[in-house]
């Protein structure tokens, strides 16, 4: 979910999905959509997961109450 609180993380992705994906990108505003199990590209959901630890999610969220 963290992906919309940030635009450079979420340019980043957008990018690399376009590069490591044939089909287009299927996003809401925090969910990512795949229709086709064989091409989830679960390399670069790793990617993503590791550039946002839980701290820094949690002082985004926290930061944004304010």
């Amino acid at each position: 979910m963290g992906i919309y609180s940030d635009p450079e993380l979420l340019a980043w992705f957008k990018q690399e999905y376009a590069n490591r994906v044939p089909t287009k990108l299927d996003m809401g505003k925090s969910c990512i959509r795949f229709n086709n199990v064989k091409r989830i590209p679960f390399d670069l959901v790793g990617e993503l997961v590791e550039k946002m630890t839980v701290e820094e999610w949690i002082q985004r969220y926290e930061g944004s109450r304010d």
